[in-house]
C-alpha cells in the first residue's frame, strides 16, 4: 500500500546527546574518522544499513538504545572530545588566519558551482567538476580561507544506475526529502524560511527556499525551487542536476546566479558573516551571478552599465573546465532576450548590453546564441584553467576574444586541480602514516602538504608497503563481489545461478581501475580494441591482469550508453568474468573503495581533451600506479620513476580509428611489456616485487604533496583570490566610473593607433647576422590619434622564429617614448633590445593599452603593431651565431 503524503519523524535525544545533531549537520565528519567511529559506535549495525550517514543513523535508531548511552560515562567522554574537536576546528586559527599580513586577503569569497560532491549523503554531483567543488570548499575549510560555497538542492540529484539483463543503462530518480539530508533551512529573524525570488516573463514568479549544509568551517548555500508559492513548472525547476530542454536548464542557471547572489546577501544579514569580496564561478553555469551584481551597482549605487561591469570584473574569477566548445552551455539569443526583457529579470538592466556579454562575435562565432563560458570571461578579470596544457587549451579555444594576440598571450593562467586527501585516502593508508610520522604531522601532511613531510614515506619497509597493498586490493575484491552480486540479481538473475561470483577476481592478481563519466572521448572501449589480445592478458597463466570498470553516461547520450553495453557484454563473458567487471551506479561510495584497491589507475582520453582528470590523483594519493594518456594532470607532473605514458598517435590527423588502433596497441604493449613484469617480478631473498615497490614510494612522495587540495586553494588565494580583493576594492565608484570612460576612450580612438616606422639604430645585425649578447637600439614612431604615452605601452617583442618567422616564447621589452607628439600626433619611442639567444631571432613592436587598474594589458583585447612595409634595417629573421 502506497503513501500519500511524505514527511520525516526527527529523533528526540537525550540532553546528554544533544551535541550528536550538531556532528551529524557537520560535514566534517565525511573526512574525518574519529567523528564516524563516534557515530559507528551508536549502533554498528544501523551504521552499516544506514550507509555511513549520521543523519539517517540517528533517524532510525531506538529510543531504548539512546537512552543507554545517555548514561554510558565512556560514550559521553568521547563524545565531548569529538565536540571539542569541532569547536577548535571551526573557530581556531589556521592557515588563512597567519598568512602574510592579512590585509591583502579577502574578508570572504562566494563560490559558485552547479554541483557540489560533499559526501554520498548528500548526492548533489554527476561527475569531476562536482566532486572537485566539494574538494575545494573541504580544502578552504581545512585552512581556513573563509568561502561561502552556492549552488542548488536537487530533489533527484543526478540519476542511480542500473544495467538490464543485456547491459544497457537504466536511469532512476530517487526523490531527495532534505529533511533527511544534512542540510537546514536558513530562516529569517522571525523564524521563517528565508527565500529568494526571481521574475519571469508573463508575470510569473520563481521562488527558492536556501537550505544550509555545514562544510567544515564553510557554509555550503542550496537554492531549492520546490516551494509550495512556486506554480508547477517552476517547482522543477531544481529537480534534477543537467536535466530538462534549454529553457529549463536556463532557469537553473538564473536561480544559481541571480538567486545565489541574492541568498548569500540574505546569509550575510542573518548571520553576520563578512560579504564577500570576491566571487569565483565555478565554469559557466553560475556567470549570471555577475548581471545580479551589476543590477546592485547600478541600483545602489548609481553606477552605468559599463562602470558597474567594471566594479563587477575585478573581483571576479573564472574557472573554465571544458576543452572543448562543445562542453559550454549556449542559450538561443531570443530564448534569453525574453528572460531579461521587458517584465523578465534584471528590470533596468539593457537587454541589449546582457546579449553583448555572451554574445560569439569573434571569426566562427554563431551570431545566435548567447555563450556562457564567453560571458564568464568577459565578466571577470581573472580567469583560468585547471592544469597547465588545460590552460594552454583554453587561450586558444577563446582566443577569439582576444583578436591579433598569440594565444601565450590571451589572459588565462592555469591552477592545476588538487583533492581533498583526507576525504579519498583509506583509512589503512593513514594509520601506516601515522605510525611512520606521528597523528599530528600526517593529518598537517593530507591537508595542507609539506614535502618534507611526505618524504618520511620513503623510510616504510618494503614488506609493510606490500602488506597494505594486499589489505587494501582483498578488500576490493570483497567490495566488487558484493556489489557484482546486488547488480545481477537486479538485471533478473536468480541467487542460484550467481555461484561464480564468489570467484570473482583474485587479492594476489595485478588489478587496473578505469571509472569515470563516459562521454566518447574518455573512450571506455579503447581496451576492447582488440578483444582477443585483452583476453591473453587477462588468462595468461603467467601475469594475469584484472580489470574493475565503472562509469556512468549522461540519460541522453545513447552513444554512451552502447559503450557501457558493449564493456559490460565483454565482461559477461563465462570465459573472462572473473578477471573484468563492470560495476554500475559509480558514486563516491564506491570511489572510496575503488581507488585504494587498484595497482594501476588506467585513463586514455584523447589528449587533450582531459582538462584536469583527478581519480589518478585520488588513486596515487592510495600508492596506486598511474597508467595514463599525457594528458591533464599527468601531462604536467608525469615521470617514469612512478608511473607510465601510454604513447598517443598526435600525427594521424583526423583518422580517429587508426588513432585508437594505435593508442590502443601501445596500451597493450605497456601491460604486457612493462607493467605486468614490474608487478610479478619477486626476485630477492624477500620474495617482494622491490622495484614495484619503490616506485609505489616514489608516487606518494614526488606526487603527494602536488596533487593536494590544500596546494590548490593555496594557489587560488595567492594568486586569484588576494589580486581580485585589492582590485575590488580600488574599484571605488569613482575609479569604475573612470575606468569605463577611459576603456571607451581608447576604444575609440584605437583604429587610428598603429605602428608607422621601425628602425634599428647601434649594432645593427651585418648580413644578417649578429653576436649573442649585443644590443639593438630600437626607434619607432607610432602613431596614437589622441591617447598620450600614459594610455598606451610600446614594446619590442623578441626571440627565436620558425620557418614562417612566428615568434615563439617572445619576451617584451619596453620602449620608451623619446620625441613628440607632432601636429598628427605622432610619437618617438626608443629602447634597447638584447639579443640574448642564439639561433633564427626576430622582433616585432607592438601598442598595448595601458592603466593601473589593468589585470594584463591583453585586458581590453586590442592591440596596434606594424605592417610588412613600415621596417627598416633587419627582417624578422635575423641570425645569430
Amino acid at each position: 500500500m502506497k503513501a500519500i503524503r511524505r514527511f520525516t519523524v526527527r529523533p528526540v535525544l537525550p540532553e546528554p546527546l544533544t551535541p550528536l545533531a550538531d556532528l551529524a549537520r557537520n560535514l566534517r565528519w565525511s573526512w574525518h574518522a574519529e567523528t564516524r567511529e563516534l557515530f559507528q559506535s551508536v549502533d554498528p549495525d544501523g551504521w552499516q544499513a544506514a550507509g555511513g550517514d549520521p543523519v539517517r543513523l540517528l533517524g532510525a535508531v531506538s529510543a531504548a538504545r539512546l537512552a543507554e548511552l545517555s548514561g554510558d560515562r565512556r560514550f559521553l567522554r568521547r563524545l565531548a572530545v569529538v565536540t571539542a574537536d569541532l569547536d577548535d576546528y571551526v573557530g581556531g586559527g589556521r592557515w588563512y588566519q597567519s598568512h602574510g599580513s592579512g590585509a591583502e586577503l579577502p574578508a570572504a569569497i562566494a563560490y559558485f558551482s552547479p554541483e557540489f560532491g560533499i559526501t554520498a549523503a548528500l548526492p548533489q554531483y554527476s561527475g569531476g567538476l562536482g566532486i572537485l567543488a566539494g574538494d575545494h570548499l573541504k580544502a578552504a575549510s581545512d585552512l581556513g580561507v573563509p568561502l561561502i560555497g552556492v549552488g542548488l538542492l536537487y530533489r533527484h540529484g543526478y540519476f542511480r544506475q542500473s544495467l538490464s539483463r543485456d547491459g544497457w543503462q537504466q536511469e532512476h530518480y530517487p526523490v531527495l526529502d532534505p529533511n533527511e539530508l544534512p542540510v537546514s533551512l536558513l530562516r529569517d529573524a522571525d523564524a521563517a524560511p528565508a527565500r529568494v525570488s526571481l521574475s519571469l516573463p508573463g508575470g510569473r514568479a520563481l521562488h527558492a527556499h536556501i537550505w544550509q549544509a555545514r562544510v567544515g568551517r564553510v557554509p555550503l548555500l542550496l537554492l531549492d525551487s520546490d516551494v509550495e508559492d512556486n506554480d508547477a513548472p517552476a517547482r522543477e525547476v531544481t529537480d534534477r542536476l543537467y536535466g530538462g530542454g534549454s529553457d529549463h536548464r536556463l532557469l537553473q542557471e538564473m536561480l544559481l546566479g541571480i538567486g545565489g547572489v541574492r541568498a548569500v546577501r540574505t546569509y550575510c544579514d542573518l548571520t553576520g558573516h563578512p560579504a564577500p569580496e570576491v566571487f569565483h564561478t565555478n565554469e559557466g553555469h553560475a556567470g549570471f551571478l555577475g548581471l545580479e551584481r551589476i543590477r546592485e551597482l547600478e541600483g545602489e549605487q548609481g553606477l552605468g552599465f559599463d562602470a558597474a561591469v567594471e566594479a563587477v570584473r575585478a573581483g571576479t574569477v573564472f574557472t573554465t573546465h571544458t576543452p572543448v566548445p562543445a562542453g559550454i552551455d549556449r542559450f538561443e539569443r531570443s530564448l534569453v532576450a525574453r528572460h531579461f526583457g521587458e517584465g523578465g529579470e534584471l528590470p533596468g538592466v539593457p537587454v541589449d548590453r546582457i546579449l553583448e556579454l555572451g554574445a560569439e562575435s569573434y571569426p566562427g562565432g554563431d551570431p545566435g546564441v548567447f555563450n556562457m563560458a564567453v560571458m564568464g570571461l568577459r565578466l571577470a578579470q581573472r580567469a583560468n584553467g585547471v592544469s597547465t596544457l588545460h590552460g594552454a587549451v583554453s587561450r586558444g579555444m577563446f582566443a577569439g576574444l582576444w583578436p591579433g594576440f598569440d594565444p601565450g598571450d590571451v589572459p588565462i593562467t592555469s591552477v592545476t586541480n588538487g583533492v581533498h586527501a583526507p576525504t579519498w585516502v583509506a583509512p589503512e593508508v593513514v594509520r601506516l602514516g601515522i605510525r611512520q610520522i606521528g597523528p599530528g604531522r600526517t593529518e598537517d601532511a593530507l591537508s595542507v602538504g609539506g614535502s618534507r613531510r611526505w618524504d618520511a614515506v620513503a623510510d616504510i619497509p618494503d614488506q609493510d608497503v606490500w602488506d597494505l597493498r594486499r589489505v587494501l586490493r582483498e578488500q576490493l575484491v570483497q567490495e566488487v563481489r558484493d556489489r557484482l552480486r546486488a547488480s545481477w540479481l537486479q538485471r533478473g538473475a536468480a541467487e542460484a545461478e550467481l555461484g561464480w561470483v564468489d570467484s570473482v577476481l583474485d587479492p594476489d592478481v595485478l588489478t587496473i581501475g578505469f571509472a569515470r563519466r563516459v562521454p566518447s572521448y574518455k573512450r571506455l572501449t579503447l581496451m576492447l580494441r582488440d578483444p582477443e589480445r585483452l583476453r591473453r592478458l587477462l588468462l595468461d597463466p603467467e601475469r594475469p591482469v584484472q580489470i574493475v570498470v565503472a562509469g556512468k553516461a549522461h540519460p541522453a547520450d545513447d552513444g554512451g550508453k552502447r559503450l557501457v553495453q558493449e564493456l559490460v557484454r565483454f565482461a559477461d563473458d563465462p570465459r573472462v568474468r572473473h578477471r573484468i567487471v563492470f560495476l554500475p551506479d559509480y558514486g563516491m561510495a564506491m570511489a572510496q573503495k575503488l581507488y585504494p584497491g587498484c595497482d594501476v589507475w588506467l585513463n586514455n582520453p584523447l589528449r587533450p581533451l582531459e582538462a584536469c582528470g583527478t581519480s589518478g590523483m585520488k588513486a596515487a594519493l592510495n600508492g596506486c600506479l598511474n597508467l595514463s594518456v599525457l594528458d591533464g594532470w599527468w601531462d604536467e607532473w608525469f615521470e617514469p620513476d612512478f608511473g607510465w605514458a601510454i604513447p598517443t598517435a598526435d600525427g594521424v590527423g583526423t583518422d580517429e580509428e587508426r588513432r585508437d588502433d594505435l593508442e590502443a596497441n601501445a596500451l597493450y604493449e605497456l601491460i604486457e611489456g612493462r607493467v605486468a613484469p614490474r608487478f610479478y617480478d619477486r626476485a630477492g631473498r624477500t620474495g617482494l616485487p622491490v622495484r614495484w615497490i619503490e616506485m609505489v614510494r616514489r608516487t606518494l612522495v614526488s606526487l603527494g604533496p602536488k596533487v593536494l587540495a590544500g596546494r590548490m586553494v593555496r594557489e587560488y588565494v595567492e594568486r586569484l583570490y588576494a589580486p581580485a580583493a585589492l582590485a575590488h576594492r580600488a574599484l571605488t565608484p569613482d575609479a569604475a566610473r573612470d575606468l569605463a570612460w577611459w576603456k571607451g576612450r581608447v576604444r575609440a580612438a584605437w583604429p587610428r593607433v598603429g605602428v608607422e616606422h621601425v628602425e634599428a639604430l647601434a649594432a645593427a645585425p651585418v648580413n644578417g647576422t649578429a653576436e649573442l649578447g649585443a644590443t639593438l637600439t630600437l626607434r619607432v614612431q607610432v602613431s596614437l590619434d589622441a591617447l598620450t604615452p600614459d594610455d598606451v605601452e610600446v614594446q619590442a617583442v623578441a626571440g627565436r622564429v620558425d620557418a614562417q618567422d612566428v615568434i615563439r616564447d617572445g619576451r617584451a621589452f619596453p620602449l620608451k617614448p623619446s620625441v613628440g607628439p607632432d601636429l598628427e600626433g605622432r610619437w618617438v619611442y626608443e629602447g634597447p633590445l638584447a639579443l640574448d639567444r642564439t639561433g633564427p631571432f626576430g622582433y616585432t613592436v607592438r601598442i598595448l593599452p595601458s592603466h593601473p587598474l589593468l589585470a594584463t594589458p591583453a585586458e581590453l583585447g586590442l592591440l596596434a603593431g606594424p605592417s610588412e612595409t613600415d621596417t627598416a634595417g633587419p627582417g624578422p629573421g635575423v641570425v645569430l651565431r
